[in-house]
């Protein structure tokens, strides 16, 4: 026997069935949501997700880290701050997070030094760091220091008017040697007249262009230091070395006399053609530099270049075009390049050198991997100009080459382009009048329209 269904029976069959697997299917993925996350970030500049030299730096973190949070019972900055944590969870487990209320244990707050509502204590294998500004640059920089494992003492010459790694003039360093310190390096000033040696914890030697001749015992420490395998970071700005020629031989290069002309940054509005615009194409291939994506500027540079059959393994690190050459004469008025007296590029503005060297310690002799980097103008990371795209960035890369950190890069803050959106009044006008008529009205019409069609089976 058959059983005949009317169409009105089986319509409302299907309705109950369509609804019954909406259900399901709804409860499933609600299922499926407390065992597993899936995170889209659509922003432009990806503001909520961790920035792959974030990401690279937590890779190379083994151990657990654990971040205690000395914040009041404030649920806005308590979210706030595992909104930012949450992000360094994602991407490495074992990153486990711990709130406290600083009114409830002043004891250990007055011995942690806590002074800010909100602030971190990270701990990595044994070592912490405190951080006072929950964002992605302050976390990761403390991270980074966590991640050296020891502290790495830069020692910068002083005495013969070089520039001033924490001084505020604008042919001075302060800006760089502030962004080193974020990163977990500690600067030292050193005067050979009056420590007679360069410490023994120096893991890199700066020369940042002096203006006054060094004294020969000054020199002979310094030669000292390289032939004990010391690392040095030479700024040599253009003209007289003040007596560290000395160095150049014992480098087996030579500092160029002149200096670089480059008319390339005019198609950006630069008219001096003595700043040396480095754009990507231009970098040679070299572990400082990898990866490197941004265009620097280096005011008054000369070159370095190297002497045949040197005992050292030499890579250009910073390479003009063919473009530039070296300008040998005076500049004045229009410079153009004379052929036979100038030198034409492309030339090496930057270059490393390394060697394996043969360094007796206490008990015995080891071979220590030395490096140095020269590079032919101090300005780029001056006051004036380091802040010039990525004069800093690049600054930063060599000093972490140079200290044997090469695992370790430079950690840079999201800028953030899309937090705001801009309308003209004509735009805002008819998204008002869009969301508060036109949809509701299309809606409603739509429902009566299907309201209407099924009144008439």
């Amino acid at each position: 026997m058959k059983i005949a269904l009317s169409n009105k029976t089986r319509s409302r069959i299907n309705n109950f069935l369509t609804g019954l697997l909406i259900v399901v299917a709804a409860c499933l993925l609600a299922w499926l949501s407390t065992r597993y996350e899936f995170h889209f970030d659509l922003t432009r500049n990806a503001r909520h997700t961790l920035s792959a030299a974030s990401v690279g730096l937590l890779g190379k973190m083994q151990d657990p880290i654990t971040i205690t949070a000395y914040a009041r019972e404030d649920v806005n900055l308590r979210d706030a701050i595992r909104r930012i944590i949450g992000k360094y969870q994602r991407v490495k487990k074992d990153i486990s997070l711990n709130f406290v209320n600083p009114d409830v244990v002043p004891d250990e707050v007055r011995n942690l030094g806590i002074a800010v509502n909100g602030e971190l204590v990270i701990k990595y294998n044994g070592r912490n760091e405190h951080v006072q500004s929950v964002g992605e640059e302050d976390i990761s920089n403390a991270l980074q220091r966590l991640a050296r494992g020891a502290e790495r003492w830069l020692a910068f010459l002083e005495g013969h008017g070089e520039r001033d790694p924490l001084g505020e003039a604008n042919h001075d360093l302060n800006e760089w040697g502030k962004q080193l310190q974020n990163k977990g390096f500690i600067i030292q000033p050193i005067n050979l007249v009056q420590v007679k040696t360069i410490p023994a914890n120096t893991q890199v030697l700066v020369l940042a262009g002096p203006s006054v001749d060094l004294l020969p015992g000054e020199l002979e420490i310094i030669s000292d230091y390289i032939k004990q395998g010391g690392n040095l970071f030479w700024l040599a700005d253009p003209g007289k070395q003040h007596g560290l020629d000395v160095i150049a031989e014992q480098l087996d290069i030579s500092i160029e006399s002149g200096m670089i002309i480059d008319f390339a940054g005019r198609i950006i509005g630069l008219d001096d053609p003595t700043i040396v615009m480095q754009t990507p194409s231009l970098y040679p291939l070299h572990p400082a530099i990898d990866n490197f994506n941004l265009t620097t500027f280096f005011p008054t540079a000369t070159a370095i270049s190297e002497k045949k059959d040197g005992s050292w393994k030499l890579r250009p690190l910073i390479s003009t075009g063919d473009h530039t050459w070296i300008e040998k004469g005076k500049l004045e008025g229009e410079v153009n390049y004379d052929e036979g007296k100038d030198i034409v590029g492309p030339v090496n503005l930057g270059i490393s050198l390394e060697r394996e060297v043969e360094v007796k310690d206490d008990t015995d002799t080891v071979i220590k991997n030395q490096r140095i980097i020269v590079v032919g103008d101090g300005d780029f990371l001056s006051n004036t100009y380091v802040a010039n795209s990525g004069n800093m960035a690049l600054g930063i890369r060599m000093i972490n080459w140079l200290s044997h950190d090469d695992a370790l890069i430079t950690i840079s803050a999201h800028t953030v382009a899309d937090t705001q959106l801009q309308l003209t009044p004509l735009a805002s006008a008819l998204i008002g009048f869009g969301f508060l008529l036109i949809l509701p009205i299309s809606l409603a019409t739509t429902g009566l329209v299907i309201w209407w069609r099924r009144r008439k089976r």
